[in-house]
């Protein structure tokens, strides 16, 4: 099997910890497989070079490759560009122009950095959660929405709508998610107050019954913010709307001591699928040298099984970092006392050597 990937490394930390990942992808390179990597440009530097966010060529890359690996978007630089132009409308234009509406974020607390989260490690110890988020519809596309003026002021206004299509579609992700793993589902939204998650509510309930192995359960956002802090073992796969899951995912990754550890992949209905870390471009430590790969390194992983099966190769990977983590290697983001700080290419070569 030779597969294609449009690589996307983006701003910031992008490029460094996309080179590493695509160092460890070569590592495995004919273990069953081998693959053909095209750069292109997405975020701020497109806009730097093209005056867009997401260039026609990046486009037609990302359309003709089997899966897409994306590194980081944005940085304060481009904060002042008209809204059209900002990075981030990159990322939003390539999900929702390959339908990619379904996205998976694994929260997983290795043992060697319990003590690396700001949770008291008998809270965290254990903790396995995938919070399966929909990724294409909600406030972040809803219309109308924008800024205008009434009665002498600014008012800004967006609008939250779901389809009972869309939410049927994201729903069977989790179901079929929740019954390969530990059989339990909560889904997540605030029903009591927004009509748009009543309706979510009532067609959770309704495909519950195509699933009667899987036990649903529902929360209000807030009682699972705060939940997700008391006691996050309790979860096993949560589903939400973009915004909410926007939200809670980047809560979930901090209970593993590191955004910097956590992988994501956003699929359309064919399992075609982007992949990235779920962190941002980090510009504080960009070009330094000391940003955290292992979470585009997992996230390549997760293409390996999602998109191509791979899953002895995917295993291979996820197996080679959690023998690096227990050898001790750790990037500032992750570092404590006893252990050995390395920065981004020295933990992609403990990878590679682990392999």
């Amino acid at each position: 099997m030779t597969i294609k990937i449009c690589v996307l490394p983006g701003d910031g930390i992008g490029p460094e910890i996309m080179e590493q990942a695509l160092r460890v992808l070569d590592a495995v390179r004919g273990d069953g497989f081998d693959f053909v990597a095209e750069k292109a440009l997405i975020g701020g530097c497109a806009v730097d070079a093209t005056g867009t966010p997401y260039p026609e060529a990046t486009s037609r890359l990302a359309k003709e490759a089997d899966a897409i690996l994306l590194g980081a978007v944005g940085g304060p630089q481009w904060d002042s560009l008209p809204r059209e132009q900002r990075p981030e409308r990159g990322l939003l234009a390539i999900r929702k122009e390959l339908n990619l509406f379904a996205n998976l974020r694994p929260a997983i607390l290795y043992p060697e950095l319990a003590n690396a989260s700001t949770l008291k490690p008998e809270v965290v110890s254990g903790l396995d959660i995938l919070i399966v988020r929909e990724l294409t519809g909600d406030i972040y596309f809803g219309q109308p929405r924008g800024i205008r003026e009434e009665n002498g002021e600014r008012v800004g206004f967006n609008t939250m709508v779901y389809s009972e299509s869309e939410i049927r579609r994201i729903g069977k992700v989790a179901f079929e998610a929740a019954r390969k793993r530990g059989k339990k589902l909560c889904s997540v939204d605030k029903m009591n107050v927004l009509e748009s998650t009543q309706l979510w509510r009532d067609v959770m309930i309704e495909l519950s019954a195509d699933y009667p192995d899987v036990e649903l359960s529902h929360m209000l956002v807030d009682n699972a913010a705060m939940q997700l802090v008391r006691a996050p073992k309790q979860f096993d796969v949560m589903v939400t709307g973009n915004m909410f899951g926007d939200i809670l995912s980047d809560e979930a990754s901090m209970l593993t001591g590191s955004i910097g550890m956590l992988p994501s992949a956003s699929l359309d209905a064919n399992n075609k699928g982007l992949y990235e870390p779920s962190h941002g471009s980090a510009p504080d430590i960009a070009g330094k040298g000391v940003a955290n790969p292992l979470a585009t390194i997992l996230s390549a992983a997760m293409m390996l099984r999602y998109t191509f099966n791979l899953d002895a190769q995917a295993t291979r990977i996820e197996t080679a970092v959690k023998k690096v983590l227990a050898a001790g290697y750790r990037t500032g983001d992750i570092y404590e006392a006893g252990t050995r700080r390395v920065g981004t290419k020295e933990m992609g070569d403990a990878v590679i050597a682990s392999l």
